[in-house]
């Protein structure tokens, strides 16, 4: 098989899989090409977040019918009515969104300062380093969570803000929005299903703003399209099956694990 095939296929199937999972698929798909594929640290941030567009694919079709309840709400959205429980998850998604393009846009104009100026083994370190606060972020909130149903206006900005710092590689996206939720009062499938809802436009504009600022990541357009497309059916596959896992598993010490080896070796690295 060509190689450039093989690793479009590689890097497909982990976005489709790590997206769903609470351990930062951006952090470790980027620690993938950068420490077994020998790809640059600029390039490998710019493939992950371009692959973010195929699961929001993935995203938008699972939740297609409650995509189109929503859409069918904006005719008759009001805004001295728009935290109502029958319109507020419609506002919570749009105002989180904006918050997420406030935060995330100058964000990803200082990921990319950061990476063009660190050394390999020291980007591999900080990404290390970001997992492992994403972990215990996400142990501080097992157990948490409430019966709350609707979300507010300080729902919205928090988790929006929240999201675009996400943009960073070691963030886990699914992981600080659901938790931020669940110390806020909502339950946990309510938490993770508002988060993934909010990762459609986000993860579209991740995709977006990617191949506009960049260009496609230097690979092929032909192998940046299979990863892509690798990326939403094999995302759309596991979806379930991986949000039924998440409530079982303690994904934070896999976070954890995870960012220790790294910093590990970027240390080695840079030595």
């Amino acid at each position: 098989m060509d190689p450039s095939v093989a690793l479009s296929l590689i890097v497909g199937i982990l976005q489709g899989i790590f997206e769903w999972l609470p351990i930062s698929s951006e952090g470790n798909i980027t620690l993938y090409l950068t420490v077994v594929e020998n790809v640059s640290p600029t390039v490998a941030v710019q493939l992950s977040l371009f692959l973010h567009a195929g699961t929001a694919l993935s995203a938008l079709a699972y939740y297609r019918d409650e995509v189109a309840a929503l859409l069918g709400e904006i005719p008759n959205w009001r805004p001295d009515r728009a935290f109502d429980r029958d319109r507020s998850e419609l506002t919570f998604l749009v105002v989180a969104t904006l918050a997420t393009g406030v935060v995330g846009l100058p964000a990803y104009v200082a990921l990319e300062e950061l990476v063009s100026q660190l050394a390999g083994g020291a980007f591999v370190a900080l990404i290390g380093v970001l997992l492992i606060v994403t972990g215990f972020v996400q142990r501080g909130v097992e157990g948490r969570g409430g019966r709350r149903g609707t979300p507010d206006l300080v729902d919205a900005v928090l988790v929006g803000g929240l999201q675009g710092l996400a943009i960073l590689p070691g963030v886990s996206r699914s992981g600080t929005t659901a938790s931020a939720l669940l110390l806020r009062g909502h339950d946990g499938p309510s938490s993770f299903r508002l988060s993934f809802l909010l990762s459609i436009p986000a993860a579209l504009g991740a995709g977006a703003i990617t191949t506009l600022s960049d260009g496609i990541p230097a690979i092929s357009p032909a192998m940046a399209a299979v990863a892509l497309l690798t990326s939403a059916v094999v995302g759309y596959l596991t979806i379930d099956a991986l949000m039924r896992l998440v409530e079982r598993v303690s994904f934070w010490l896999v976070c954890v694990g995870l960012g220790a080896l790294a910093v590990v070796g970027g240390g080695v690295f840079l030595v």
